[in-house]
């Protein structure tokens, strides 16, 4: 018998994986210790994981996985071809007319490219307190993207607008956002993505209470602290329209005291998601407005399922005792503002659930 650790070293499923499929009826353990709970399998199971470890990144359906499993263990070798070359045509079905899109798509985004350059190429000097930049940096930093196939969402975006210097960062799961009020500017737009080093070189500098200048000439931007500066090139991309992201007000709301609400994250129930390694966590807010773990039995249709790890993050970033929750559906995906400051927020994108 392989123990769940040993199953999933060798198949390429990881153990919260193998736990997501036991439940979904895929691939059962041949045995469960009934005292701990712990799963066993077969050595003859290690090929059918290691059959819908393959399938799973071929983006096969649960449903089809199931099928194609069946037909596997039955020997019925027509059915999983089938099954099989069903699966490849609608790939390829979807990759030609996502082909056709994204040639629709390229020739929009060269029409728009003039009026986006014009946005990051303008020359602007402003002053902003020292402490606000430095809130607003600190609440923003943790969801800065690290993927190196999108490098335009690597950096912090500084929107600059009016009054307003709006920081932002997104790595497509979660945004950040926060506002530091600004003088000395002529009020147009604009937008300078500033890569996440040079930032964190800009945060060691706000260590004072006066102002600091901010100075951007083309793609080059620098802030000033006294005698001390930080200075570098602007990422040469775009930045999404976070504008089009901003939540709308959530059907259940209400104030957390984030360290009493972090300790619980850490040590009340998680589960996992569908094949994926992130312990989950499954809120609901009560009618009195206390938020509560659910169980991972829990069938409450007003649940929903966020990152562990993200929540913490979110939660933790800009260091504040008190923190406004609100989440709407399940699908729906879930606003952390500040309280003196709800222009302040993150985002977190919900984590679907199967059961």
């Amino acid at each position: 018998m392989r123990s769940i650790g040993e199953m999933a070293r060798d198949s390429g499923l990881g153990v919260s994986a193998l736990r997501f499929y036991d439940r979904a009826g895929v691939l059962v353990p041949a045995w469960v210790d009934p005292a701990s709970g712990y799963r066993w399998y077969e050595p003859g199971q290690l090929e059918e994981a290691r059959l819908l470890a393959r399938l799973r990144r071929a983006g096969m359906a649960l449903a089809d996985i199931r099928l194609v499993l069946a037909g596997w263990s039955g020997a019925d070798t027509d059915l999983v071809r089938k099954l099989l070359k069903a699966h490849l045509r609608r790939l390829e079905q979807g990759l030609s007319a996502a082909r056709g899109e994204f040639s629709a798509l390229r020739a929009l985004l060269d029409h728009r490219e003039n009026a986006m350059t014009s946005l990051r190429s303008a020359s602007v000097r402003l002053s902003v307190a020292a402490p606000e930049l430095a809130a607003a940096l600190d609440t923003v930093r943790f969801a800065a993207s690290t993927d190196p196939e999108l490098p335009m969402l690597g950096g912090v975006l500084f929107d600059i607008e009016g009054e307003s210097l709006h920081v932002v960062t997104t790595d497509r799961y979660r945004m950040a956002v926060a506002r530091a009020g600004i003088a000395g500017h002529d009020g147009s737009r604009v937008q300078v993505i500033v890569p996440t080093s040079l930032a964190d070189a800009m945060r060691a500098l706000l260590d004072g209470k006066g102002p600091v200048r901010i100075s951007v000439d083309g793609d080059r931007v620098a802030l000033e602290a006294g005698d001390r500066q930080a200075a570098g090139h602007c990422l040469d991309h775009d930045f999404p329209d976070y504008r089009r992201l901003l939540p709308q007000a959530a059907g259940r709301r209400t104030v957390v005291e984030v360290a009493a609400f972090v300790k619980t994250l850490k040590t009340g129930p998680v589960r996992s998601a569908e094949a994926g390694a992130h312990d989950v966590s499954v809120l609901r807010v009560e009618d009195g407005g206390a938020v509560a773990l659910c169980t991972e039995g829990a069938g409450d249709p007003n649940r929903v399922a966020v990152n562990r790890g993200f929540l913490l993050d979110a939660l933790t970033a800009g260091a504040r005792d008190r923190l406004i929750l609100e989440l709407g559906a399940p699908t729906a995906p879930i606003a952390i503002r500040r309280p003196d400051d709800e222009s302040a927020f993150s985002l977190l994108m919900p984590v679907r659930l199967e059961d």
